[in-house]
């Protein structure tokens, strides 16, 4: 969902980050499925992909998705958008996130047979599919507005209140009890009817936190469903929820490029993390989305250069579950327009090659597995060189990355890193140890394997 800055604010004070460190919580609630701990998320923008814009059309893109390395679907909503206030003129598509029917699908993009068989298509050839779902808010005209005006909050005048500014939508109430197991049964249809394998969950911060533990409990009943959070309140993780977004995280590495933040407050961030989140947790690290290309800038205006060095950085991080966009791969340079139909210009996919590596490194290497362990070293300039090592089951990683537009002297002395590791990227293998040192370019990136 479009996140304004205002809604920003209230995401970052919930969060607690710039409080005092807690204590480290509990374990998470659940057990993660066994398929996610090496998987990676690509996110469809069914509209955008491709110029039918239709789950038909975006099936013959599977085969070349899956050889890239894609493990996990995630489509933004497909559900029918609302009418009523919808965003934009009235010949403009509105917004994917204001749901006039949680039953059915968005005739503009096929029908409910075409996505059963989209879905089934992709686990034939190994993939899951997550689903985004709305829990927060319907469109005006959804029909639940007149047949259970109870399920909405009010404003002063007795009207379904809007939420924050998006005029295009109704927030719903969740003192209803009878709106609790509404949606939970939505929800379940999806997952019964259509065999998807778990939801994104829209604005998931601002629902409750005990309704989505009774809804995640329900919903794995049916199996081993992938649960990601549009939120960063470590309290998901406790109610079942598998993923949430570091946007704490993400914040301080947005303004690594700039020269606005520097790599002491990236790992103070990440240290405070530590302490607040439940053991296990799983992060949604990304240099871009449907948010942040559509609202805030694509990655190459984010992180100029360094968009590759950043990209290295969120496929290794620790806890990490991370995020490719539609069109990453092409690259597509521009913001896509939000409301509107504005297909992604497909050409010679170049970035294929490079992300590809990092998605099939993550499915093969344990070391970059999202429960390894992670370890920060000293590897030259601190404060532009961010080197880490991942290990798991004796297999292990070391990831070098120069985030400054100066060339910097790499220098390795911790004698745990000696030796003469592959670098993925290259296929070659250097000699790393004490008293061996190399120059890496502005803006360059390592991921030796041992």
């Amino acid at each position: 969902m479009l996140i304004k800055s205002y809604a920003r604010l209230i995401f970052m004070a919930l969060t607690g980050f710039g409080l005092p460190a807690l204590q480290a919580q509990s374990p998470a609630s659940n057990l993660h499925p066994s398929w996610s701990y090496q998987s990676n998320i690509y996110e469809v923008n069914l509209r955008q992909f491709s110029g039918a814009g239709n789950f038909r059309e975006f099936e013959k893109s599977l085969p070349r998705l899956r050889k890239m390395g894609v493990e996990i679907l995630w489509f933004m909503p497909i559900t029918p958008i609302g009418l009523e206030g919808r965003k934009g003129s009235a010949s403009e598509m509105g917004s994917y996130y204001a749901v006039r029917d949680y039953y059915a699908v968005n005739p503009d993009y096929g029908s409910m047979d075409d996505w059963i068989a989209l879905v089934r298509h992709a686990h034939q050839l190994g993939f899951k599919v997550i689903l985004d779902w709305v829990p927060n808010h319907s469109s005006p005209d959804n029909p639940w507005i007149n047949l259970h005006p109870d399920f909405y909050k009010k404003d002063s005048a007795g009207h379904a209140a809007i939420p924050f500014d998006w005029s295009d939508t109704r927030q719903l109430d969740y003192n209803n009890p009878m709106l609790r197991d509404s949606m939970i049964a939505a929800m379940e249809f999806w997952v019964t009817h259509t065999a998807i394998d778990g939801f994104r969950c829209d604005v998931a911060w601002n629902v409750p936190l005990d309704f989505w533990k009774k809804a995640i409990a329900q919903l794995r009943k049916h199996g081993p469903l992938f649960m990601l959070a549009e939120g960063e309140l470590p309290g998901l993780h406790e109610a079942g929820f598998d993923e949430t977004y570091p946007w704490s995280v993400m914040n301080v590495a947005y303004g690594i490029y700039s020269g606005k933040k520097t790599l002491a407050q990236l790992d103070s961030v990440l240290n405070h993390n530590d302490s607040i989140y439940p053991p296990g947790s799983f992060r949604l690290y990304f240099t871009t989305n449907h948010d942040e290309n559509s609202w805030n800038g694509t990655e190459f205006e984010r992180f100029g250069e360094g968009y590759k060095a950043f990209a290295v950085w969120a496929f290794t991080m620790e806890s990490s579950v991370p995020l490719l966009y539609s069109g990453q791969e092409e690259p597509n340079r521009r913001r896509l327009k939000f409301f509107v139909k504005d297909t992604i210009a497909w050409k010679n996919y170049a970035l294929a090659p490079f992300y590809s590596t990092l998605l099939h490194l993550r499915r093969n290497l344990p070391a970059l597995s999202a429960d390894a362990s992670f370890r920060r070293v000293r590897a030259g300039n601190p404060l532009a060189v961010y080197a880490y090592v991942r290990e798991k089951k004796g297999h292990k990683a070391l990831v070098v990355l120069n985030l400054s537009g100066q060339s910097q002297t790499i220098r390795l002395e911790d004698p745990a890193l000696s030796g003469n590791p592959r670098n993925a990227f290259t296929g070659q293998s250097r000699h790393l140890g004490k008293g061996f040192a190399f120059q890496a370019p502005p803006w360059g990136y390592y991921l030796f394997v041992y």
